[in-house]
């Protein structure tokens, strides 16, 4: 638990450091807050200058002259306010900048992160906590500082008026401080359920045709619907309390307004003060007690921005940033893994698992439905990490790797093919910049068989894609997604049933390019159902109930397979082998 609870002070930390490395704006904003404040007593002075000046002495100079002030004094007002809405802008902008990639980093460094509501919800936190920095919240709290001098004006023109001004910001503060305790527990309800009913409803929509074509369309909807009303029965809940707090703040500051307004009368009155402090008076109480109004009104901005806080820690505890890494040689290939575990759900997937793949070597994985076959892909490929254990390239841990450069070496065909929006071109070219030419991207679609399909599409190399390769058919989206597995002549190459959607044709290119790709020193691992492409393997491995079953020469281990598929023989492994 302790390594844990330093984990979280750690990256509440390195929120605070991002924050840190705004704080020159920040102080900027709040300088400019300084000046706005002072420069709102203008028109009360000019009322005062007004009142008891110019209408007593008839003096139109002196009315000219403090009218120029007040314009001026107006104006720079202006100017300042905007300056600091600019400022709080740029504030937000470079917060984007030192923290937009390590949170997006801390989303696609683990499936088990960018599938979970918190993932999902990760960057809409930090947006909201981006544009509480913008808001009327952090005016209003750059601001509340200030209303001190307000009041201590106010008890210049005479103290009963002071009093007045105190007792109303104490009040506000007070239902500020209630406004709190009573909003947080529904504000908090809401933080929870909202990634978890927008996480829904998106995959549910990915099904949608699916769900059409068995009928469930309606329940589906009517499922949507439920969740949305309870979400919006906690959402109503929370602006009930809030607006009925902000509702009573408001009725409190124009209570106090109108209080001041008539002690100010009875002391004018009494001679006590002139017309021109009274009026001076009621505007200074205003301005004193707006800020607490505008902190109340912004209260849900207030909670959302620490649940947002509270998350992201939460995120980048669970994900730490990568440290940086030395830049390790171009590898052979040479793929092991040393009794790795690996668990999904909390449920083992693959126990204590020890092999290893050589360059110039193809093995293929065989076995049931739900034996751990494309987590092992993954976590040969290095899409995932183990829970136990070390998968190693060339005897460097894929853990002392930085992730980019060990990507560059590994070409991964996914179960689920993961195209992106962009061209073909940059999908083959894995978004990398053009620095060769389109010369390797020709060429990894030639090795994939794939070059003649892609010049029939519309625009060839530059069709666009839609989100998850939209705009081709499956088949095509695999032999796409090959090309890309194959691109830069990767050292070691990871194919999770890559002939899933191919033709006889497609098969045939899949086939070729393997054989090309060994015989260049490259190592290939390949998880395999159809027993077509098994033939090219020098090697098989079957796995069962997350255990190698069976690791051996293709030919002995089919015949093992055959034997225990007719009854003849039980089924004994075939050479275990440890990691090369």
């Amino acid at each position: 638990m302790k390594p844990k609870s330093g984990h979280k002070a750690a990256d509440s930390g390195e929120l605070k450091g991002a924050l840190r490395g705004c704080r020159d704006l920040l102080g900027w904003a709040a300088l400019f807050s300084a000046a706005v404040n002072l420069l709102y007593l203008a028109p009360s002075l000019y009322m005062l200058q007004v009142y008891d000046r110019v209408l007593q002495t008839g003096g139109l100079i002196t009315l000219a002259w403090c009218s120029l002030i007040l314009l001026f004094a107006l104006a720079s007002l202006s100017a300042l306010d905007a300056l600091r809405a600019r400022l709080l802008n740029r504030m937000s902008l470079r917060l984007e900048r030192l923290l937009g990639r390590r949170v997006i980093g801390a989303i696609s460094a683990r499936p088990e992160v960018a599938n979970s509501p918190q993932g999902r919800q990760a960057l809409r936190s930090f947006d909201s906590l981006r544009q509480t920095l913008t808001g009327p919240a952090t005016i209003a709290a750059l601001d509340a500082p200030w209303a001190p001098v307000y009041v201590i004006v106010c008890f210049m023109l005479h103290p009963l008026i002071g009093a007045a001004v105190l007792a109303g910001g104490a009040l506000l503060a007070a239902l500020a401080l209630r406004n709190d305790q009573a909003s947080r527990i529904h504000m908090q309800s809401v933080a929870e359920l909202a990634p978890q009913v927008y996480a829904a409803s998106e995959m549910e929509a990915q099904v949608g045709g699916v769900m059409r074509a068995l009928g469930m369309r309606s329940a589906l909807i009517d499922r949507q619907i439920a969740r949305r009303a309870y979400l919006n029965e906690r959402h109503a809940r929370a602006a009930f309390v809030t607006s009925a707090y902000g509702s009573a703040t408001k009725f409190v500051r124009l209570l106090l307004q109108s209080l001041v307004l008539g002690v100010g009368a009875w002391l004018a009155v009494d001679r006590q003060i002139s017309p021109g402090a009274l009026i001076a008076g009621s505007i200074l109480a205003a301005r004193a007690l707006a800020p607490l109004e505008q902190i109340v009104a912004a209260w849900r901005q207030f909670g959302e921005a620490g649940t947002a806080w509270r998350a992201l820690s939460a995120l980048l505890a669970r994900v730490p940033a990568e440290p940086p890494r030395t830049e390790l040689p171009r590898p052979a290939g040479r793929l092991t893994m040393d009794k790795v575990v690996a668990s999904a759900n909390q449920r083992p997937v693959l126990q204590q698992i020890s092999f290893g793949v050589s360059p110039g070597e193809i093995l293929c994985v065989v076995g049931p439905s739900g034996a751990g076959k494309s987590t092992l892909a993954r976590l040969a490929a290095g899409a995932a990490t183990p829970d136990s254990g070390v998968v190693r390239m060339d005897g460097a841990n894929f853990a002392d790797w930085d992730s980019d450069a060990l990507g560059r070496h590994v070409g991964y065909l996914p179960q689920e093919i993961a195209l992106v929006a962009g061209t073909v071109a940059d999908n083959i070219r894995r978004l990398q910049p053009k620095s060769d030419g389109d010369v390797a991207v020709i060429e990894a679609a030639k090795a994939a068989g794939a070059h003649e399909m892609i010049l029939r599409l519309p625009n060839g190399y530059e069709a666009e894609l839609g989100l998850g390769g939209v705009g081709l058919s499956a088949g095509q989206s695999q032999r796409i997604a090959l090309a890309r597995a194959l691109y830069g002549s990767p050292a070691l190459i990871v194919l999770d049933e890559p002939n899933s959607h191919l033709d006889q044709e497609g098969e045939a290119a899949l086939a070729a390019a393997l054989k090309l790709a060994k015989a260049r020193g490259a190592a290939v691992l390949m998880v395999a159902h159809r027993s077509g492409i098994v033939s090219i393997a020098d090697r098989l491995l079957v796995l069962r109930d997350g255990r190698i079953e069976m690791l051996g020469p293709r030919e002995q281990v089919m015949e093992q397979l055959a034997a225990a598929a007719k009854g003849a023989a039980p089924v004994v492994p075939v050479r275990r082998q440890a990691p090369p």
